[in-house]
């Protein structure tokens, strides 16, 4: 089955949870779970995360980043696009193709975009 990981913030835990949960019904396989962690406190504690989350990334077959998403979601994103992996970039408005607060990464042809309800990401990631 195929293994995922799912990049935001921690703004967005509920929403990561909610993505993650829907795909594990559906058999897919988390390559990590970041929602369970506390909020790093030494530097050692955020190279442990950092290790972890980047091999996540490397691991899965695709990864999807839920906007608004900090900095370290954005390496997650790099990271996952520099290996060619499917990317599925969600935005519950049209964010992503404003102007102003777009990238250039956001309009590769290797990103599936998805804009609206959460519920139709789902659907665009199992069809």
């Amino acid at each position: 089955m195929k293994k995922f990981y799912v990049a935001s913030s921690f703004k967005n835990i509920d929403k990561v949870r909610y993505v993650s949960n829907e795909l594990i019904s559906k058999g897919y396989i988390q390559t990590y779970d970041w929602t369970q962690n506390e909020r790093a406190s030494t530097v050692e504690e955020l190279k442990e995360i950092g290790q972890q989350e980047r091999n996540a990334v490397l691991e899965a077959d695709f990864i999807i980043v839920l906007l608004p998403a900090g900095k370290g979601s954005h390496i997650e994103f790099g990271i996952a696009l520099g290996q060619g992996k499917r990317i599925y970039l969600y935005s519950p408005n049209d964010e992503i193709n404003k102007f102003e607060t777009t990238s250039t990464f956001y309009h590769l042809s290797e990103i599936e975009k998805c804009i609206g309800p959460m519920d139709e990401l789902i659907t665009a990631v199992t069809k």
